[in-house]
């Protein structure tokens, strides 16, 4: 088989030596502009149209990442770019879920203990023991409860803290309170006090996060969101933190990215910021997993994984 790649930043070589290691029948090559030879496996971040656009042989496109943002917006200006009936898959996990829990329990449990207002009063040399929170009060509400969600929201459990979902199938996780479609955000939204958003970029969740959301959270609710920029407005954002609606935000995402300087953001004090680092795409677990569902298409079957392309995730 015939397996091409292309990532504009990865280490093509790292990865060439090692995908070939896992399937040492295959010839992996990287795909260059005017490579139009055959290929039966793209494996790809960010591609450009004319390296899939035609290829009617591809067996299966991996995007190397959890999101396919950047393939399905080409899609729509460039309906040809895929050919028909090639599926499209995403890394689920490799790795991710167990960085997304790291990422998200730590941040919850600096919310919990109150750490970000000792920080506050550091900077006024203030000694001052604060009224501790309680669990039971303390709900975190993650909006998005697929494969990461659904990790993320096991590891809080272990915590002790009420712990709910959103999405838009109802999902059923042990000890999850499970919330579905539209109609059940309202109910969702009230009453968390930490709100962790890992929805999927799509038209009906762009600037999902705005006044009128932010409004129907708990009074002195925190926020993170660690799934894609365009989900938070983020001049909403602040104008709630400057009315102390929300009390922080912890943000790893943003609408341009790196996230200029001139961004208010940099400068807000209740709101934490990293350069888009919750969960990266971990090379040889990714390996193993393609290398895996590839065997698998293979022998005729179906893996998990393949992207819904009405739905965007």
């Amino acid at each position: 088989m015939d397996i091409i790649f292309y990532h504009p930043t990865f280490d093509t070589s790292f990865w060439i030596e090692n995908l070939q290691k896992a399937l040492p029948q295959a010839r992996v090559r990287a795909w260059t502009p005017g490579d139009g030879n055959r290929a039966d496996y793209a494996l790809v971040w960010h591609p450009p149209v004319e390296m899939l656009s035609g290829r009617t042989t591809l067996k299966a496109v991996f995007a190397l990442g959890a999101g396919v943002d950047s393939i399905l917006s080409k899609l729509q200006q460039h309906p040809d770019m895929l050919p028909s009936g090639v599926p499209l898959y995403r890394l689920e996990d490799t790795g991710m879920a167990l960085q997304m829990q790291e990422y998200a329990v730590s941040q919850v449990l600096h919310w919990f203990r109150r750490f970000d207002d000792y920080r506050a009063q550091k900077r006024e040399a203030k000694w001052l023991p604060l009224e501790e929170y309680t669990r039971d009060t303390f709900t975190v509400g993650i909006m998005g409860a697929g494969v990461l969600g659904a990790k993320v929201a096991e590891s809080l459990l272990h915590w002790g803290f009420p712990v709910r979902c959103w999405s838009r199938s109802r999902k059923h996780y042990p000890g999850v309170e499970s919330f579905a479609g539209p109609e059940e955000r309202d109910a969702f939204l009230q009453g968390t006090r930490v709100l962790i958003n890992l929805l999927p970029n799509t038209p009906e969740t762009t600037g999902i996060i705005n006044t009128a959301l932010l409004n129907k959270l708990a009074d002195k609710a925190y926020v993170m969101n660690l799934a894609r920029g365009v989900h938070l407005v983020e001049e909403d954002l602040l104008a709630a933190l400057d009315r102390g609606k929300i009390s922080a935000a912890m943000l790893d995402v943003f609408n341009q990215e790196p996230l200029p300087d001139s961004s208010p953001l940099w400068a807000h004090p209740r709101v934490d910021i990293t350069p888009h680092i919750a969960a990266v795409t971990r090379p040889l677990e990714a390996i193993d997993y393609i290398s895996k569902t590839i065997l698998r298409l293979e022998k005729g079957e179906i893996p998990p994984g393949q992207v819904n392309l009405s739905r965007g995730y």
